[in-house]
């Protein structure tokens, strides 16, 4: 039996997003409207709209609802925005982003993992505004830099720099930053040439790997 996935969307939005403080109505409606189900291996869709991250390959995973839609929320995108996202994995967060932003250079290090992204980006409908490439996202995307937003969904030691040094100004940069376990999902805001930092909430990722990243 097929579920009901506009159920299952429904009603990981009013539980696990509403009920736990995301409150814009933009990353809610992306969230409701987007098939996470199509980012998923067929083998693990039944657990697409669970409230923890689900394996999708290669050793990676996609973020639980919550986080992903913490994540944009924090960006306080308005739809006019270029938005680098690294850590691609199968394209559902660059999705999301995609519905917020107008603009979106995702970044996934593993080959197989971009192919997929792309290719799930596609059949979701949603490749439209949404570049996929192969490469190393610890250094970031120059070539379309400066980017108003950057959202990384991979750990880092610290904040790499040539992420900051490619962010706008005004721009924010949502990160989690600290040890290969546990880390803080930190927001880093550039105006005026001035630079603040705010801990979002306490994390756990992937590691972000890469020149910049963890190297073991």
């Amino acid at each position: 039996m097929i579920p009901d996935w506009r159920s299952e969307r429904q009603r990981m939005v009013d539980r696990q997003l509403r009920k736990r403080g995301i409150r814009d109505e933009r990353v809610l409606e992306a969230m409701l409207a987007i098939p996470r189900e199509e980012f998923v291996p067929t083998e693990m869709r039944v657990c697409s709209y669970a409230d923890e991250p689900v394996h999708i390959g290669c050793g990676q995973t996609i973020s639980q609802p919550y986080m992903i839609a913490l994540m944009a929320e924090l960006l306080e995108l308005t739809g006019k925005e270029t938005v680098l996202e690294i850590g691609g994995g199968s394209g559902y967060h660059a999705a999301v982003l995609g519905a917020l932003a107008a603009r979106v250079i995702s970044i996934e290090l593993i080959p197989a993992l971009a192919r997929q992204a792309e290719q799930n980006l596609h059949r979701a409908g949603r490749a439209a505004n949404v570049t996929v490439i192969c490469g190393d996202g610890s250094q970031g995307w120059p070539e379309c830099a400066p980017y108003d937003g950057i959202s990384v969904a991979a750990a880092a030691p610290e904040v790499p720099a040539p992420l900051m040094a490619q962010l706008n100004d005004p721009g924010r940069l949502v990160i989690p930053v600290g040890a290969y376990y546990d880390q803080e999902l930190r927001v880093i805001s550039k105006a005026g040439g001035e630079i603040s930092e705010r801990v979002a909430t306490l994390c756990r990722f992937v590691p972000l790997r890469g020149n910049r990243g963890w190297r073991s």
